[in-house]
């Protein structure tokens, strides 16, 4: 399981239109599942992202968490983060989890991350979704866990 995640001023997530998720300074992040993830791996995977430090606290070093600095949390599937790009022109997306079967895994994360901080927002998966974001940095990380 992967997720790519972005420390940002504000994001937002809108589907036909419609803002189904937004957050204010805090990290969007991305995730994508594989084949063998499971929910558990998904527990994992938020507990790393929440503890990652990523805010810089009063000395201006990268020493503060989401939690710490009482930011959001806006989740978003992207299966593409599966994909195999080594060879070819084409992406291979034959890592990525069946869509029936990663919905389950992706709402139990979602699940899980609501019971372990606030604010926290989603889009929804497998929906053609329109992100906005203020990425503040740049900080973009690519987390994973197996």
């Amino acid at each position: 399981m992967k997720a790519l995640i972005q420390r940002v001023t504000q994001a937002s997530v809108a589907v036909d239109g419609a803002v189904v998720g937004a957050i204010e300074q805090g990290i969007l992040a991305y995730i994508g599942i594989g084949h063998d993830d499971t929910a558990q791996q998904g527990q994992q995977l938020i507990d790393k992202i929440l503890t990652y430090r990523i805010f810089a606290n009063a000395a201006g070093k990268l020493d503060d968490n989401v939690q710490q600095v009482g930011g959001g949390l806006l989740l978003v599937s992207q299966f593409t983060l599966m994909a195999k790009t080594d060879k070819g022109r084409r992406p291979d997306f034959a890592a990525a989890m069946s869509p029936i079967e990663a919905a389950v895994v992706f709402e139990a994360l979602v699940a899980y991350a609501k019971a372990k901080h606030h604010p926290v927002a989603s889009g929804v998966f497998g929906a053609a979704m329109l992100v906005k974001a203020d990425n503040d940095g740049p900080l973009n990380f690519i987390l994973e866990v197996n």
